[in-house]
């Protein structure tokens, strides 16, 4: 089983829909949503839970109302500010960050730390095979956690079923949870836009990928609009001896395939975004020398 990662160092560079249109091209994979600080492939997958798990992680202060005789010691030791005085002290949630401060010198002993639900997490089924995705809480962290659980949830189901890929939309930035996800892969796609930003982030993210011997490529989405900041990026691409996979035209076909909440390739299959992201697929089989074929 092989694992391509989609990648880009920002977001809103359209690597969700790239991710989206490559499912629907390769055969016989499972597919991880990793992105679960903004989850939004199930928006164009719509799958269907067949499993559905809690994700518990991290700790949070809790205060026993009875044994506080509100002395104040816990507000005036958050450097978080996250305690309130009133009749008794008040925990604000999200302004908490589990330190365990207040419950180690409270006086009275009235604050404890307990585990927090997080997230949830799912095994489901799409039109594209199965996908394991999560949602994290609002407010909530140790999304590299979550992103861990993740990709080991879908290597797990990749092998019960036999898969020839693992497909994993990653998160955007170069951050605790894009490492996570650059964890044991074969092949990291970085999809990027002709932007001055576009080309910054995506010098991070390259970075990153060349730090952990990651094999990468470069997909420009929207080439068109910027040619010139594109012909910038081609020529960082050879600077940095990374290949160039695809360059992607704007479509109003990609726009309205995601209002309608379908795959590119599913919704307007010969538009030119779609012709160009297969010659992509295509390209990054022959580069990766991964022994696929796409399907006509």
């Amino acid at each position: 089983m092989k694992e391509l990662l989609v990648l880009s160092g920002k977001g809103g560079t359209g690597k969700t829909t790239i991710a989206a249109a490559l499912a629907a091209l390769m055969e016989n994979k499972v597919i991880a949503d990793c992105d679960v600080d903004a989850a939004d492939l199930h928006l164009v997958l719509n799958p269907r839970a067949r499993e559905e798990h809690e994700f518990w992680s991290g700790v949070e202060a809790v205060i026993d109302a009875e044994r506080c005789v509100a002395c104040g010691t816990c507000v005036e030791l958050c450097r978080f500010h996250a305690i309130t005085l009133e009749e008794t002290a008040r925990l604000l949630p999200f302004s908490c960050e589990g330190c365990g401060v207040c419950a180690e010198f409270c006086p009275e002993g009235a604050i404890r730390l307990e585990e927090k639900l997080s997230g949830d997490w799912f095994v489901a089924d799409t039109a594209y095979g199965p996908m394991v995705h999560a949602r994290l809480g609002i407010g909530e962290e140790n999304s590299g956690k979550l992103v861990s659980l993740v990709k080991r949830k879908a290597r797990e189901v990749a092998e019960g079923c036999g898969a020839s890929w693992l497909l994993v939309d990653g998160p955007p930035g170069i951050g605790c949870p894009v490492i996570a996800s650059l964890s044991g892969v074969d092949f990291a796609l970085l999809v990027t836009e002709p932007t001055r930003s576009g080309l910054h982030d995506l010098a991070r993210v390259a970075e990153l990928a060349a730090h952990f011997k990651i094999l990468t490529g470069v997909c420009i989405n929207k080439w068109d609009l910027q040619p010139d900041v594109a012909a910038e990026i081609e020529a960082f691409c050879r600077e940095k001896n990374i290949a160039l996979l695809g360059r992607v035209p704007f479509d109003v076909a990609v726009v309205d395939s995601i209002v309608q909440g379908r795959t590119l390739i599913e919704h307007a299959e010969n538009s030119p975004a779609a012709r160009a992201v297969r010659q992509l697929w295509q390209n990054l089989l022959n580069f990766a020398d991964l022994g696929m074929k796409v399907p006509d």
